[in-house]
């Protein structure tokens, strides 16, 4: 007796060449907005708390106006700065934020035109034919 036995096998796999380049640019992107949003944040919190009168003495005050001092000292003095007794409306920092505002996003569209590369995936298929011969 005689028993012919033929076994196919298909397999597929895609590649995704650059996948790590991609990756990379979108988390390097997303780092900048990141830090950017964080400066404007605070940057937005020391105009409202300079608006409202916030006693600089305080210790979370002080912290704000000492980190957020190092990026505003370029404007410091840009225009004017309407004042009603201890409250400021500081519209040079507006300013800041404006200017860091793009700033960012000019680093951002830089960095995704240098590294991103756009999505091919490749596809391979791939048959193998092995013959099993039994012979009883």
């Amino acid at each position: 007796m005689s028993n012919d036995n033929r076994v196919s096998q298909v397999t597929s796999s895609q590649q995704e060449p650059e996948r790590e380049q991609r990756i990379f640019t979108f988390k390097a992107t997303q780092l900048i907005w990141l830090l950017f949003g964080i400066l404007e944040v605070l940057i937005a919190l020391r105009i409202g708390l300079l608006l409202i009168g916030a006693n600089p003495n305080s210790p979370i005050v002080a912290l704000i106006y000492g980190f957020t001092y190092l990026f505003l000292f370029p404007f410091t003095g840009l225009v004017g700065s309407p004042a009603a007794g201890n409250m400021v409306l500081e519209l040079s920092f507006m300013f800041a934020m404006l200017i860091y505002g793009l700033i960012a996003w000019a680093l951002e569209r830089t960095v995704w035109l240098i590294f991103y590369r756009p999505r091919a995936v490749v596809g391979v298929t791939e048959t193998t034919t092995s013959e099993h011969h039994t012979n009883r």
